[in-house]
């Protein structure tokens, strides 16, 4: 589970977005990176959480942060639910995992008494030097913009 802390280097990246471009954290150099786990695209929860990121992205691009999520999702499924929520930035197709396992995310969860492994709703905030500014264990799927630029 969750090993990166606060002031841990992110760890480096590369996977495909939901257009097949090849995304890793090298293109977010100088940049601020506020870096989203969620378990399963167009589902309540995510939606609430992707779309509450949305109604406040001009905010993020103003203080300098941009936004990328993670599921492992098909890239098929990332891009219908960014055309359905018009969603303003991009979706990494995670399939193999590579990206949600080097930070940690993938494990045990219960679920109305079932336990299962998938991946655990995480968001990390990445300063412009690839260091970790904060983790957040305990996303508001309504409320996240608020934790993340408190």
């Amino acid at each position: 589970m969750i090993t990166l802390k606060v002031g841990d280097k992110a760890p480096n990246f590369k996977a495909l977005d939901q257009q097949g471009n090849t995304i890793q954290l090298d293109n977010f150099k100088g940049k601020k990176l506020v870096l989203f786990f969620y378990p399963k695209a167009s589902t309540p929860g995510c939606t609430m959480e992707a779309c509450n990121l949305r109604d406040n992205y001009q905010q993020f691009l103003a203080k300098g942060y941009e936004v990328l999520g993670v599921s492992a999702d098909s890239a098929k499924r990332q891009q219908n639910f960014i055309t359905k929520n018009e969603l303003p930035f991009p979706l990494l197709a995670d399939k193999d995992k590579k990206v949600i396992n080097a930070f940690g995310v993938w494990g045990p969860k219960k679920f109305m008494g079932r336990e299962y492994d998938g991946i655990h709703r995480t968001t990390f905030v990445i300063n412009e030097k690839g260091i970790i500014e904060d983790v957040i264990t305990k996303v508001k799927t309504k409320e996240h913009t608020s934790q993340i630029l408190k």
